[in-house]
Order: C-alpha cells, then sequence, then structure tokens
C-alpha cells in the first residue's frame, strides 16, 4: 500500500465552475468550442427565458457511456495528451486543452442535463448543483450523477444535447447580444470551416459582430484578412501588414481605428480592445492593458489578432486556469507583445498622416484659408497641414470647427514671426525697411487679435441683448459674467489683477453689512461684488430689475460699503485707496422723468465716485462700442481681412 496519496476536493468546482466564467456567452463559448471537438457541423441554441431554460444541441461524434465517464466526467481530462490533439472526421485542431470548460456550466445554471448519443448508445445524465454542494459539505469526494430517461431521443437526432435549467442569469434579452458575442468569441463559425452555430432558428453570422463598419482605417495580416476590408464598408485607408514574429512566428487578423472614440460603445460593451484568439476562439478579451500607451489614438483602437503558435500542445499550456487569461511571462506572449508595440507605433504614425491630409482637405474646402495656404512654401507649409491636422481630430460643428482655424492661423502667424524676430540680429543696421518689415508684422498680430477678441465679445453681448426683455434671467446672467468679464463696464478692465484670498476677504467683511441691511433692502439688492482693475478698487451692486429707488437711498447704501473697503485697504497699508461704486439698475432712479433732476442727481453721484447704469444701457452701450470697432477694422490689414472672411465663409 502507498504510503501517500493525493485527493481532489469537490470543492474545486466552486473555484473552477461556479466562479470560471461571469457572463452567459463566455460560458456558452466553452459549449460551442467541445461541439467544434467533436466534429459537429450545426450547433443549435434554444434560449427559453419563461422557464430559465437553455437548450445546446449539436450533431458531433456524441459520447457513449465509456466517453461520458471517462472524458466528460473526469474534471481535467486533457484530450490533447490523449492523442486527440487533431479531431478524426475534419481534422480540426481541437480548442479544449485543460479538461475543466464544462464546468463553467454552473456559473449560470442550477442543473445540467446531458443526453449523448454514440454507435446507437444512447444516455443521458443530470448534474445537480444543489446535491453537489451537500457532497462538498458532507466533505463526500465521490459524486454520482442521476441517469436521466431518453425515450424518443436517437442517434439521428444529435450527437449531444445539454439543457440548463433554473439559468442563474438574466436570457430574457439575451438573444441579440448572444448573436453578437457569440461571434464575436470565434473565427471559426460560418461556411468556409463548415460550422454553424444557430440561435432561436437564426444563424450567426460574421456581420453580426456589428463593427466593422465602423472602421475608418484598417490594416490587415495574412491573405485571408482581406475579407475584412470587404465588411468595412466604410473604410477609408488600408494597408496590410507584414504579419511574421521574431522566430518564424505568424499571425493573422486585424487592427483599426474608429473615427470617434464614441463609437466603440456598443450596447454597454467596450470595444476599445485588441481581442487575442487561438485556434479561432476567444483566449485574451484585450490587450491593450497591456501597452502603456498614453497617445489620443489609442482611445479609437480596436481588433482581433489570431495567435495560433501560442496554442502548441508540444509546450506548456500558455492559458490561465481561468482560461481568459494568458501567462504572460511566457516568450511566446513576450514575441507577440513585441510584435504589437511595434506596430501600434505604425498605427499611431499612420492616423497622425491620415489626419493631416483630411485636415488639410476640409480646411481648404474654405476658401480664405486656401488662398492663405498656397502663399506658404517648404517646411512653414507642412507645418500648416500638421495644424489643420490636430484641429481635425477635435470633433466640433462646423461654427466651432471654423473659429478653430481662425484661431490656430493666429497663432501659426505669431510662431512664424517670432521666428523672424528672432532672425533679427542678422539684419544689418543699414536696412532699416527689413526691422520695420517685423514689427509691422508684429502690430498686424496685435491687431487680428484684438479684432478677434471684439468680435467674440460682440457675439456675447448680442446674446444678452436678447435676454434684456427677460429681466429675472439678465439678472443671473449678469451676476456671474460679470465678475469674470469686466470689460462689459469698461473695454480696459479686461482682467481683474486683485487675487481671490483677498476678494473673498472682502466678500466676508461685505456680508457683515448684509446681516444689518432691513428686509425692504435685501428685497431690493441682488448681488454685490468687489473687483480691482487697472489699479482701481471697484465696488459693483447689481439691484433687482423690479426695484425703483431714489438718489440718497442708494447713496445711503452704497456708502456703507465704501467705508467698510476703505477700512480693510487701509488696514493692509494701503494709502488713500481710489474706490470706485457702479450701480447695475434694472430701472431709473424715481423722478429721472424730468431731465433736470436726473442730471441733478449724476452731479451728486459723480461727487460720492458713484456710476448708475441700467441694464439696457450697459448692453447697448457695450454693444455699439465693439460694433463700432468691429465695422471699422474688419477689413483692415490683410490678417484682419483672412480672419474676417473666413468667420463669414461656410465649410
Amino acid at each position: 500500500m502507498a504510503k501517500y496519496k493525493m485527493t481532489i476536493d469537490l470543492n474545486i468546482l466552486n473555484h473552477l465552475g461556479i466562479n470560471l466564467y461571469s457572463n452567459v456567452p463566455a460560458v456558452l463559448s466553452e459549449v460551442v468550442a467541445n461541439a467544434w471537438d467533436a466534429d459537429a457541423t450545426e450547433v443549435k441554441i434554444f434560449l427559453q427565458p419563461s422557464e430559465e431554460k437553455i437548450i445546446i444541441e449539436d450533431d458531433g461524434h456524441g459520447m457513449n457511456l465509456l466517453d461520458l465517464n471517462n472524458k466528460y466526467l473526469n474534471i481535467g481530462y486533457a484530450k490533447r495528451e490523449n492523442g486527440e490533439e487533431v479531431t478524426p472526421k475534419y481534422g480540426r485542431l481541437v480548442m479544449g486543452r485543460k479538461g475543466i470548460g464544462k464546468l463553467s456550466l454552473f456559473s449560470i445554471a442550477k442543473k445540467i442535463d446531458v443526453y449523448s448519443s454514440k454507435d446507437g448508445e444512447l444516455n443521458g445524465l443530470r448534474l445537480d448543483s444543489d446535491k453537489i454542494q451537500k457532497h462538498i459539505k458532507a466533505r463526500n469526494n465521490v459524486y454520482n450523477p442521476e441517469e436521466i430517461l431518453v425515450n424518443g431521443i436517437t442517434k439521428e437526432t444529435f450527437g449531444t444535447r445539454i439543457i440548463l435549467t433554473g439559468t442563474k442569469k438574466n436570457i430574457a434579452n439575451t438573444e441579440h447580444s448572444l448573436k453578437k458575442r457569440l461571434s464575436r468569441r470565434f473565427s471559426v463559425i460560418g461556411e468556409t470551416n463548415n460550422f454553424s452555430v444557430i440561435i432561436n432558428g437564426t444563424p450567426i453570422k460574421v456581420e453580426d459582430r456589428n463593427y466593422f463598419h465602423k472602421i475608418q482605417y484598417l490594416w490587415y495580416y495574412g491573405d485571408e484578412s482581406q475579407k475584412y476590408e470587404t465588411m468595412a464598408s466604410n473604410v477609408e485607408k488600408v494597408e496590410k501588414r507584414p504579419n511574421v514574429l521574431d522566430g518564424g512566428f505568424k499571425v493573422s487578423g486585424w487592427l483599426g481605428l474608429v473615427k470617434e472614440s464614441t463609437m466603440l460603445t456598443d450596447d454597454n460593451e467596450n470595444l476599445n480592445k485588441i481581442v487575442l484568439l487561438m485556434r479561432g476562439k476567444i483566449s485574451k478579451e484585450d490587450m491593450i492593458e497591456e501597452f502603456r500607451e498614453g497617445g489620443l489614438y489609442i482611445k479609437y483602437l480596436f481588433g482581433e489578432i489570431t495567435a495560433d503558435f501560442l496554442d502548441n500542445s508540444k509546450k506548456p499550456d500558455i492559458a490561465t486556469s481561468s482560461r481568459q487569461d494568458i501567462v504572460e511571462e511566457d516568450s511566446r506572449y513576450e514575441s507577440l507583445k513585441d510584435f504589437l508595440q511595434n506596430e501600434l507605433k505604425h498605427l499611431q504614425r499612420k492616423r497622425k498622416e491620415f489626419k493631416n491630409e483630411e485636415g488639410e482637405k476640409e480646411a481648404l474646402k474654405i476658401e480664405p484659408i486656401e488662398e492663405w495656404y498656397k502663399s506658404l512654401r517648404g517646411d512653414t507649409k507642412k507645418k500648416a497641414k500638421s495644424l489643420f491636422g490636430k484641429i481635425n481630430q477635435i470633433t466640433v460643428d462646423e461654427e466651432h470647427k471654423k473659429q478653430l482655424f481662425q484661431h490656430g492661423i493666429l497663432a501659426f502667424e505669431s510662431f512664424r514671426y517670432k521666428d523672424a524676430l528672432s532672425s533679427l540680429e542678422g539684419i544689418s543696421i543699414d536696412n532699416l525697411d527689413d526691422f520695420l518689415k517685423i514689427f509691422k508684422e508684429f502690430d498686424e498680430i496685435e491687431a487680428t487679435l484684438y479684432y478677434k477678441i471684439t468680435k467674440e465679445r460682440l457675439d456675447i453681448i448680442g446674446k444678452l441683448k436678447c435676454k434684456v426683455l427677460l429681466e429675472n434671467a439678465l439678472e443671473k446672467v449678469l451676476q456671474s459674467f460679470l465678475s469674470e468679464h469686466l470689460w462689459l463696464l469698461d473695454p480696459s478692465w479686461d482682467r481683474a489683477t486683485e487675487n481671490v484670498i483677498v476678494e473673498k476677504q472682502v466678500s466676508a467683511e461685505f456680508d457683515k453689512i448684509d446681516a444689518d441691511l432691513t428686509e425692504e433692502e435685501k428685497k431690493g439688492r441682488f448681488d454685490i461684488k468687489y473687483k480691482k482693475p487697472s489699479g482701481k478698487h471697484v465696488i459693483i451692486e447689481l439691484k433687482r430689475s423690479s426695484v425703483k429707488t431714489d438718489v440718497n437711498t442708494l447713496l445711503s447704501q452704497v456708502e456703507r460699503y465704501k467705508n467698510t473697503l476703505d477700512k480693510f485697504l487701509r488696514v493692509r497699508g494701503e494709502k488713500n485707496p481710489i474706490i470706485e461704486v457702479i450701480c447695475l439698475v434694472g430701472k431709473p432712479l424715481k423722478g429721472w422723468d424730468d431731465t433736470r433732476k436726473e442730471e441733478r442727481d449724476r452731479k451728486q453721484m459723480d461727487a460720492a465716485d458713484t456710476r448708475l447704469i441700467t441694464y439696457q444701457e450697459l448692453i447697448e452701450g457695450s454693444y455699439n462700442s465693439y460694433k463700432e470697432y468691429i465695422d471699422a477694422n474688419q477689413k483692415a490689414g490683410k490678417l484682419m481681412k483672412l480672419i474676417h472672411d473666413i468667420g463669414e465663409s461656410s465649410i
């Protein structure tokens, strides 16, 4: 009697069965793979969600009693090591290797009925998850499946039928998804390999993968992969790539890039991955995660790579026990990764090249840009093409794309003239005209930039004008807009110079005043802000559009804020600070229907460094001043005219 013995606990089913896969397509893939290995030409899958049942039936060679016990029920039976490397009828390379895939059925069903017919011998058995669990708890390591009746079943009916009942996963909406995902998990399904998979009466086709039409740029490996070009109906660029790795290993398949990254989201499935297949079946869900690629292009990438050399029966099994990943340290896998790393770099370079070409075509649809582009030469033209390519990669509407072209050309011209400025050292002091030419070009850029800013401001004011009648809405718009865009009040106030901390401290002081306001005063005031533009301290008070006040009440209220700010600034060491108050009101002050009264009140406010502006005056005044500048300067200067013409053109 042997001194030592090794036993296998039935509890292994919990690890290799129930937790092997997490979804229905992955589980049924194991059954389909077994049918392929059984020389089946047809696999039928019937989904019966109302009965919580799935039936899988194939016309393969089936199993007799000896096969069921010695192979199917022998967990870990390695068919390849037992002379079953190639199927006897069609000479197929078998997919199965570890002999544990069948256990995955327990991850989606409570009961598994297996009927099989071979050489006229019919057999049926039932695997019951609950009963197996009882054996596990009782530490009984032998489980005898229940024999079930096989009445009405003949060899002519099928080879093997598996019925899953008590399905744990929701299969009510699985039919469409299953067709798509099984087609994506196998490359052998179809007439070419005499292997059909039929779901509820409908055969699965390669087209069911439903993603070839998304491909914009396609790279394929191996001659057979040309068929993908036919299915990629919207492909714009195609390239055949070498498919031989170091060591003589070969791959097949394809890599593709889509136009927009959102196209790689499909029914909650992320297509942004490179699937690895071996012997016609998926072996790794995603290889992109293997590469630390930071380029933008990676978000647009997907593909399928078949590497049968990884599944060599004469070498160690490269698949992990879960059958969903690869032993990464294997030298064969390292060789594949090195190959793909180089291919990804190639794709990145080619995408940039293609996008530059597209961007050039897109930009040159705009006539003013075409004229500008024709004037460029040599490297300058190449850089402009690259600029258009970058803009082309940003997904925006046509109006925004025009704006990007405008800004891009301005930036391009600015850098171009900076290069010219750096060459000033080489200009002779006797040639004053060369100096003046460069400085004039800078003046033109500055004027054009200001023109562009002014045009954009005018567009903003135009939108505000539309809200003048919606006074309550305008209050909220001005409240959020004014503090960051003081140019509405004064074109010279482009930016506030005071820091955020000081603004918060002043706001805290103002809050103390707010706490002491009467209810009537609180109703009248909408908001108060503090900014420091152009070295001047400015208090901006917004009155509600519905409130009509008088000059004395107004000055009394703002005086408190001025005194508080003056005290705060003096404590911080600023002597005699210049403080101005601007009051924005919806309606003129009381009595201002009398022009003499209005004149006296305005003088009184001027003496108190206080300005009063109505919402409408603010917007109309800003609009008219900016529009006057636009009208006077829109065609002054070659560059300014170019920017103006681009804005007026259509793509």
